[in-house]
C-alpha cells in the first residue's frame, strides 16, 4: 500500500486545486511521493484544468437525445454543456460530449449535476432513513456513522450526474464528472454541466 495520509491527501488538492479521487490516485500512482504526484496531475492535465474553474463560462451548446423505441417511453433530454468561447463550443467533439451526456442522462435518470447540488434536507433526510435501516439489522451504533457514510456515497453514485459511471463504458470509463474533466484538460478549457432537462411521456413533475 502507498505511504501517504489523508493530511498528503488535502495538501496535494490544495497545491493543484484537484479533486480528492484525483489526488489520492496520483499519490497512489507514484507510492506517496507528492512531488511526483504534482507532476503527474500536470501530465494527466487535471491540476491545470482544475486551476481554470474560476473562469467565466459564457459560450457552450444544447446537447439532446431523443429516445423513440416501441413499446418504450418516450423520453427527452437537453443538456447546457458550458464552456469559455464560441470555438471550442462550435468543436465536433464538444457536441459529441454534449449529446453523449445526454444519453446518459436519459438512461441513468441523475436528479441533480453535482453533490453540492443536492438539498441539505434531502441528503439529512435519507441519512436519517440509512441510520435507521442499520439500526433495524442490527448494527451497532458505534459503527453506524461509518454505515452510513458508506451508503450515502452510494446515494451519490445513484443520483448525481458527476458521479454516476457513464453508461456507455466502451466509448468512456469511468464517471460522468471524469469525462468533462477529461474534456477540459484536452480542449484547454473550464467546461462543465451547468443543467439539464429530463423529459418522459406519461411522467409528471415532481
Amino acid at each position: 500500500m502507498a505511504d501517504f495520509t489523508a493530511k498528503d491527501i488535502q495538501a496535494l488538492r490544495h497545491e493543484t486545486g484537484t479533486g480528492m479521487m484525483d489526488a489520492k490516485k496520483a499519490l497512489q500512482d507514484t507510492g506517496g511521493d507528492i512531488e511526483k504526484a504534482k507532476d503527474l496531475l500536470r501530465e494527466r492535465g487535471l491540476a491545470a484544468a482544475a486551476k481554470r474553474t474560476d473562469r467565466a463560462q459564457s459560450q457552450g451548446i444544447i446537447g439532446s437525445y431523443l429516445h423513440q423505441q416501441s413499446g418504450r417511453p418516450v423520453i427527452g433530454v437537453m443538456v447546457d454543456l458550458a464552456c469559455e468561447t464560441d470555438f471550442v463550443a462550435k468543436t465536433d467533439g464538444f457536441a459529441d460530449a454534449a449529446n453523449d451526456i445526454a444519453m446518459h442522462i436519459a438512461a441513468a435518470r441523475p436528479g441533480w449535476v453535482e453533490r453540492d447540488d443536492v438539498p441539505e434536507e434531502i441528503v439529512e433526510k435519507e441519512r436519517s432513513l440509512i441510520a435507521a435501516q442499520a439500526r433495524n439489522e442490527g448494527k451497532p451504533d458505534h459503527i453506524v456513522d461509518k454505515i452510513v457514510d458508506g451508503r450515502i456515497n452510494s446515494f451519490y453514485k445513484e443520483n448525481v450526474l458527476y458521479d454516476q459511471v457513464f453508461v456507455r463504458s466502451e466509448k468512456f470509463d469511468g464517471t460522468v464528472g471524469e469525462m468533462v474533466k477529461q474534456l477540459a484538460a484536452s480542449l484547454g478549457e473550464n467546461i462543465s454541466v451547468a443543467r439539464f432537462e429530463r423529459l418522459q411521456v406519461g411522467e409528471t413533475a415532481e
